[in-house]
């Protein structure tokens, strides 16, 4: 018998979770910060600059950077348009 395990991805239990009808509701709920820090998060790394740099750009603290991107915190939007400006992007806000 062997011992090998299988390898399990993050979206494999993702969509594993995505079963549980707790977890469906939850995830509705932080949905939209998920996806602002999701968004944030990849543009500062394609960017190839750090939550210090970005704080740095928008005279703000690291720690705010880390609570946007930790889904703790809840921007403004004067300060998500200030971010747009910086990633020199376009802030789209839209209801579905």
């Amino acid at each position: 018998m062997s011992n090998k395990q299988k390898l399990y991805s993050l979206d494999d239990h993702f969509k594993e979770l995505m079963n549980d009808h707790e977890f469906v509701a939850e995830w509705k709920k932080s949905e939209p910060e998920y996806l602002l820090a999701k968004q944030i998060i990849e543009k500062r790394i394609k960017k190839n600059i750090s939550q210090r740099t970005l704080a740095n750009r928008l005279r703000t603290s690291q720690a705010a950077i880390s609570r946007i991107e930790t889904m703790s915190g809840n921007p403004s939007l004067s300060f998500l348009k200030r971010i747009a400006e910086v990633f020199n992007t376009k802030l789209i806000l839209k209801f579905e």
